[in-house]
């Protein structure tokens, strides 16, 4: 009996393996189906919620994510708001944050030292096809960014996101033309940046997104920035989403049908 039932688990386990390896090598086939049935309806809508952002800025020869920026004209030059990350460390974090850039249509930035290189594998799954509708701008320092942000026209002003800041994220006034700065994973923000923030002249203070400590040091990387920076559209009415649709990249390449960041 006992044998018998052996034999009997052993033939439903070959058989089990057998149908997981065909799927496996079946599923490129499935995926290039899906892939070729539903591109055409896709695009339709991609183009509907297409980004508008200004056109990709690279900065020091660094090797960003191909075809970042490629999907948009400077005719969609949009600095409503725009989003700064000091030393980001992690780059899964900071691909998910320029997949939300591109979904709100502001700009992202990135200042050094970074924990990793521009063109790692893990930043562009992160970002999956959305490099092409978002602008990423790299700075090499604090000091960098710091002359970059005087340079440009028009109100704007620094706001550090920080454990210890002292207003509210969602009782906080936005206008804009601001800037949301967040800091390393590990570190949060340089005293540098932290100083420039309080800086009357270029900073518009310190701010918090309150959270249970008691056994939580802190929220991750890319869930602040979703909050923050939702916040501040939602107060600007999304201002930054009204502008009229481009025309989206069609690319069959950086079709990507699997988000393993979900």
């Amino acid at each position: 009996m006992e044998t018998t039932s052996f034999k009997t688990l052993n033939a439903i386990t070959s058989l089990s393996f057998h149908f997981r390896s065909r799927a496996l090598l079946l599923r490129p086939l499935y995926l290039a189906q899906f892939k070729k049935r539903h591109f055409c309806s896709s695009l339709s809508i991609s183009q509907r919620f297409s980004a508008l952002c200004s056109v990709s800025e690279r900065g020091n020869g660094n090797s960003l994510p191909h075809g970042i920026g490629e999907a948009v004209s400077e005719v969609s030059r949009n600095k409503l708001l725009q989003v700064v990350l000091v030393s980001p460390q992690i780059p899964g974090n900071t691909g998910c944050i320029a997949r939300t850039c591109a979904a709100s249509a502001v700009g992202l930035h990135l200042v050094g030292p970074l924990g990793f290189q521009v063109d790692d594998t893990k930043l562009k799954r992160a970002g999956l096809d959305y490099w092409p509708y978002v602008v990423v701008k790299v700075h090499d320092s604090w000091a960098e960014f710091r002359d970059y942000f005087r340079q440009q026209e028009g109100d704007k002003r620094l706001l550090a996101f920080t454990k210890r800041g002292k207003a509210t994220h969602s009782e906080f006034s936005y206008r804009k033309g601001d800037y949301l700065l967040f800091g390393s994973e590990t570190r949060g923000l340089p005293p540098e940046a932290l100083l420039d923030c309080e800086n009357e002249s270029i900073g518009g203070g310190t701010i918090r997104i309150p959270m249970v400590e008691t056994y939580v040091r802190c929220l991750n990387l890319s869930v602040s920035v979703g909050i923050a920076l939702y916040e501040a559209s939602r107060q600007l009415n999304y201002e930054q989403l009204k502008f009229p649709s481009e025309t989206c990249i069609d690319n069959e390449k950086s079709f990507i049908t699997e988000d393993i960041f979900a």
